[in-house]
This record gives structure tokens, sequence and C-alpha cells, in this order.
């Protein structure tokens, strides 16, 4: 990131625009010819006007905004557009001749102005672009685009988790492991002001670390109370109940009893959203960032009194892990609330390997295998050699073809590992042929002999995908409807179902199949599903159907690659961004893709990171293995 020095302070330039690529081409299009323009409203920080900033880059475009002093002064968004007095029928006159007019903090603008942009409307000459705040109070006459019919209205989402992701990528240029970006997406919630405030106050108090062992920084410690986030939760210093907001403050990551708790006072803080009741009777704080704010606020000889320790909290974890047991055993693997383990990565406490396993498992089941191979690395901090850790890490670093020195072994190993990603599975047989047990695939309760033949049973007969265990989950390496040994303890009807189709062929079977997978939080087999039903379907447009939804479903499952999934990405980028990510996965860094394609190096950066979040990969160094080159190599 480049920075200008200036009074001893940092001035950082704006991170690359990246994400909302559909968004952007809407916009684009609504002031094409033949169209009015469109309204954008959503919520504080979610990146409205940068987001239409970009869209208007390289236009001819008129700005005016709204602001809360100049609410009472006539026509005071536009005084740099018109004469000092004017009538609102001579203002439309004059701002006729305008191609583009863009109206940012529209529920700002003073009733004069917001009658003109109204008429504008109505009159339909110059092409608006309205960006106004969900939430705040807006003039009437600017909520009438909308109601009205006069212009369309795209109501943006607060940033997915991959959007934020994908962001950070852009934004930071290095590397953040997986439970960090899970961190800073849970405080921000979609909010891009705090995101950046945040990650920079993090990132200034040493906060930032090198995770032994990888290439990647991660945040441990606490979270720095900057202004932003002040102003974020300022509300709930104000509030009458503030002693019963502390109480829940401390008491994170454990959830107090209501008995403990003023009853009445809960009442209110719920009918106004400052806390959440669970069906278990659980009291939480609604928003992530109070905690912090609160246990700041508070002096120190009560933060002590009040405050939990990591032992405290050694029953919790337990059960937290016996929950995610009980899930996966009933196959549902949807988002499921675990806080107390993620409290402890926050907080830099060792995480016990048992519980870092079951969170592995849970995590790479749902197809989150960045998260998953993260989570087994914390159990193996502390418990190098703990066996369930190593197998969930091998495996998520496999699916996601993803593999590093420091994730497996060096030799033999390492490269049946490589090739099975790469999808040659002869050569992954012979490299375990010539060393029976170079790869292990035991999952907790396997052994690793045991687990290395139905992995070389697997790749024998050319198939991978996911089926159930032993030990009542999915696991790499069986092969799709094969007799077990002994049946699984749990076998759900949606694997029989997924099976059936794919042995069957039948097209809409498996589409069948992924969609109750999807609904179980099975997404990484749901995409292999799709995948599999665009070849068996018989109507070329039910193929592109499924094709599409693997594709989008693949790219949530963080840079998954099966053979099922192959070559079915890459087909989602522009011909532009297919030139750019087949030159960077052959090896040519951004300069020297520029300089091939005469392109700026912003330009070819802006490409790769697009192309990140079409592809769900998290760098350049997956590309390798989501790009067929017949002399591509991992990294």
């Amino acid at each position: 990131m480049t920075t200008f020095e200036r009074d001893a302070k940092t001035l950082e330039l704006p991170w690359p625009f990246t994400g909302r690529e559909d968004e952007l081409e809407l916009i684009r299009r609504s002031f094409a010819a033949g169209h009015h323009g469109i309204v954008v409203t959503g919520p504080v920080g979610c990146g409205k006007t940068r987001l239409v900033t970009e869209a208007v880059r390289g236009t001819d475009c008129a700005r005016v905004a709204g602001t809360p002093e100049t609410r009472h002064i006539p026509f005071a968004a536009f005084a740099h557009l018109l004469p000092e007095t004017v009538s609102l029928h001579r203002a439309v006159q004059l701002l006729s001749t305008v191609r583009l007019l863009l109206v940012d903090d529209a529920h700002l603008l003073d009733d004069a102005s917001a009658a003109l942009v109204h008429q504008l409307a109505v009159h339909g000459r110059t092409r608006l672009l309205v960006v106004a705040t969900d939430g705040a109070p807006v003039p009437g006459a600017v909520s009438r685009l909308w109601t009205g019919e006069l212009l369309p209205r795209l109501v943006l989402e607060p940033l997915s988790h991959e959007e934020t992701a994908q962001l950070l990528a852009a934004g930071v240029g290095e590397g953040l492991e997986p439970l960090t970006v899970n961190r800073l997406h849970r405080l921000c919630q979609g909010d891009l002001r705090l995101l950046r405030d945040l990650l920079g106050a993090v990132r200034e108090a040493g906060l930032l670390g090198r995770l032994p062992g990888a290439d990647e920084w991660a945040w441990r410690g606490p979270v720095p109370v900057t202004t932003t986030v002040r102003e974020r939760a300022a509300g709930v210093l104000e509030r009458p109940e503030r002693d019963v907001l502390e109480l829940l403050a401390f008491a994170e990551p454990l959830t107090p009893h209501m008995d403990d708790l003023d009853l009445r006072a809960l009442e209110d803080l719920e009918a106004d959203g400052m806390v959440h009741v669970d069906d278990d009777g659980a009291v939480r704080l609604a928003h992530p960032l109070h905690g912090p704010v609160l246990r700041a606020a508070a002096g120190r000889l009560r933060a002590r009194r009040l405050a939990r320790t990591p032992e405290q909290c050694k029953a919790a974890l337990e059960e937290e892990a016996a929950e995610l047991a009980r899930r996966m055993e009933r196959a549902d693997v949807t988002t499921s609330c675990a806080p107390v383990g993620e409290w402890l990565v926050a907080e830099g406490e060792p995480v016990p390997a048992r519980y870092a396993a079951v969170r592995a498992r849970f995590a790479r089941l749902r197809g989150e295998l960045r998260e998953a191979a993260a989570w087994a690395r914390e159990g193996l901090r502390d418990t190098a050699g703990d066996a369930p850790c190593r197998a969930e890490l091998a495996l998520a670093v496999l699916q996601s073809g993803e593999l590093t020195d420091s994730d497996l072994d060096a030799g033999p190993r390492a490269d049946a590992w490589r090739a099975a990603a790469r999808g040659d599975l002869d050569t992954a047989l012979e490299t375990v042929s010539r060393t029976y047990d170079a790869v292990r695939l035991g999952a907790p309760g396997t052994s690793t002999g045991e687990g290395a033949l139905e992995w070389e049973d697997a790749v024998a007969s050319g198939e991978s995908t996911d089926v159930l265990t032993r030990d009542g989950g999915p696991q790499w390496g069986h092969r799709p409807g094969a007799p077990m040994d002994e049946p699984a303890p749990v076998r759900d009807d949606v694997f029989a179902l997924h099976a059936d189709a794919l042995a069957r062929a039948d097209g809409p079977g498996l589409d069948r199949a992924a969609e109750r997978l999807e609904e179980r939080g099975f997404l990484l087999f749901a995409a292999e599903a799709r995948a599999q039903a665009v070849h068996a379907h018989r109507d070329p447009s039910a193929a592109r159907t499924s094709r599409t939804r693997a594709v989008a479903l693949a790219r949530r499952c963080q840079g998954a690659r099966t053979p099922a999934l192959s070559g079915l990405v890459l087909g989602e980028l522009t011909a532009r961004q297919r030139q750019i990510v087949t030159l960077a996965a052959a090896g040519l860094s951004n300069r020297q893709i520029a300089e091939k394609l005469t392109l700026s190096i912003r330009t070819v950066g802006n490409h790769l990171y697009s192309a990140y979040a079409r592809l769900g990969a998290g760098g350049r160094g997956a590309l390798p293995w989501l790009v067929e080159l017949p002399d591509a190599q991992p990294a």
C-alpha cells in the first residue's frame, strides 16, 4: 500500500475498489442510453459512496451532496451549480443540460434541493444517481423517487464474509489468516469505514503477528477502542441499564442465566435491540462491539471482579465441541454459534487439540476450507503430533489446493497430495504404491493404514467424492455408493440420494441432492453434486443452470478444487480476466502481465482481485490449481 509521510503521521490512500461487480455493472447500465438513473440505498458504512464513485469514474458527472448543517438553507446542496437566488422552475431549466448528476447523502438534502432532484427525475433529461442511507429520515421528495417508480432502487446489503475477505486481501496487501478475517467481519458486520479504522488501529498497536510456520498475519489480543468504534457503540454507554449491560459484557464468552439479571431491564433492552435472547434463554449483547466498549469504559476494580478466565470456560468449551459433534452426526452443519472457542483464539489462549479438530471438521464439511486449516493449526500449536488435527489439516489443504511446505511433510507424502490435488490420479497412486504410508488420511477413530488403503482404493477407481465414513460424517476418499465394511453409525438419506443419482447419471436427481445438501450446510458437497449434474443433464439449458449454481457454491467454499469442480470456475471469468489469470498462473508478475497486454499495473491488479472473488481463490498461489496449464505446477 502506498503511503505519504506528513507531520510524522501516515496518510493512507484508499483501498483498491474490489467486490460488488454485479452491483457496479447494474449502476453503470442504469445511466446508459434509454435509462433515467437509479437510487442506491444501504446501511451506514456499507460502501455506497465508494461504489457510485467507481461507477461514474471517467464520466462527465456533476456532484452534489446533502449535509446536516445546511438542511435549512434552500438549494444548499446545489450552491456550486446554481445562482445565488433561483426558483425551482429556473433551477430545473439550468440543470437540464447536465447529462449525469450524482446526489450523495440525499437523506440530508434541504427541502428545496430534494424537490429539485424529484423534478429532474420527472423531466427525465438528466440521468440521476441518488444515494441515501437506510434507517435515516428521508425527505418525501426523495423517497418518492422509488415509491413513485420514477427510478429503480438498489438496496445494498452489508458486505458478506466472502466480500470482506476479498476486500481485506486487496486493501492489506498481505495475507490475513482466516480466523482473523472472521473476527474482523464479525465485529464490523459489513461496515467498511469501521473495518478500515479497526484494522488500522490493530496494525498501529502492533497486534498483528506472524503465525509460526505460516506466511500469514494473525490478530490476537484486545479490540482497540478507537473513535469510530466508540461512535458505533455510543448508545450503549448512555443506557440507564448500563449495569446490566456491563454484566453481560464481562460474562462473555459465557452466557449468564436470566435469573442473575434484572428482568425488567432485560425486557427494555431487548425491545430496543440492545440484547438478544435465544430459544434456550441465553442472553447476549446484540452487537459484538458493545462488549469491548463497555469493558474498556469500566474501572479497573470492576473489571477485575467481573472478568472471566480461560479456566472458567473449560466446561462451556467442552459443551460447544459436543454440540458440534452432535450436529455432524445428524448431518446438519448449518451455522452454529460457538463463541467460547472464538474468544480463546481472539485472546491468544491455547486451544485444546480435541476442540480444534472438531471445529476444523465442522468448518471443512461446510466447505470453509481455509478456516478448517486454521483451526487445525491452532490445535497443533501446543500438541504438534495430534492425529485428528493433522488429518483435518491435510484434508483441508488437499481440497483447497493450497499446499505449502509447512502444511505437509516433505517428500513422497507431499508429492502424493500435490498430484491428487492436480487431478493427476495415476501419479498419486504410483507415489502411494512406492511408499505405502506416504499419505495419512485417517479421520478421528481411523488408523493411519486403514485411511491410506481407503484413499488408495478411491484413487485407483478414479473417483473422489465425499460420502459417509465410519465416524458418521462425510470424508474425502470413499467411492460414492461403495459398500462399507461396517455400517456408519449415522447415515442420512441426503447422501444416499446423492450416491444413487450419481450412479444413475441422473441430472435432475443430482440437482435435488444438491439442494438438500445445501440446506444441511454441506456447501462443497452441494457444489460437487451440481458440477456432476452438468455432465449428466441431457437438456443444455438445465446443464447451464447446474453449472452456474456449482460455480456460485464453489466460490463460497474458499478456493475448493475437487475433480468434479475442475474446469468449471474458469468459465465464469470475463475474457480479459481469463487472459490475466492464465498469465498469472503461469508465473508472470503483475508488471510483466501489464507489459505483455499493454495495460496499467493497477488495471491488472483490479482484474486479478475480481477474478479471485469469482474463483473463490485466496490469492495468486491458488491459481495454478484452478487454471489447467500443460506445464503449470503449484508453487
